[in-house]
């Protein structure tokens, strides 16, 4: 899915269910450490992050089961598709994510997926997990909404 917002930043992949599973709170950008057959795999873009949630091990935050196909050409040097990916942030954003995970019981849940000047990003959002009706509010005002546009569209 190749959609540009704005100059500079081209999107990967989204996570669109997150939005309907969790309450998000606030939203950081971290790098993310890849192989050079993973780069190739996600600039030709092979990535899903539906799945994936991030956690804290050993002081760094480590994104899990996110999966980046194998890349064709790689050969002998191909990685597996479900390692668990190291995401580059500063000591004092890592403390911060830590201390609201541990605190709070939020969770770290990946948005987007992206390039940014040539480098690959990632958002994370520390998010809040939605009980069973929540989902039902939203998906009823997205149904009322959606059912209100087809109602002013055809009147007009």
């Amino acid at each position: 899915m190749n959609k540009k917002t704005n100059p500079g930043l081209k999107i990967i992949c989204l996570n669109r269910k997150a939005s309907f599973n969790y309450f998000f709170e606030d939203l950081f950008e971290a790098g993310i450490v890849l192989k050079g057959s993973e780069i190739k795999s996600v600039r030709e873009g092979k990535v899903n992050i539906a799945e994936s949630y991030a956690v804290e091990k050993g002081g760094e935050i480590v994104l899990i089961n996110s999966h980046i196909s194998p890349y064709k050409q790689a050969s002998y040097s191909n990685h597996s598709p479900t390692d668990d990916r190291k995401l580059l942030l500063n000591k004092k954003e890592i403390n911060k994510l830590i201390g609201k995970m541990q605190r709070d019981g939020f969770t770290l849940v990946p948005t987007k997926m992206y390039f940014k000047k040539g480098k690959a990003k990632i958002e994370l959002a520390v998010a809040k997990g939605k009980k069973q009706y929540d989902k039902r509010a939203t998906k009823k005002s997205r149904d009322w909404n959606r059912e209100k546009a087809r109602y002013i569209r055809k009147s007009s």
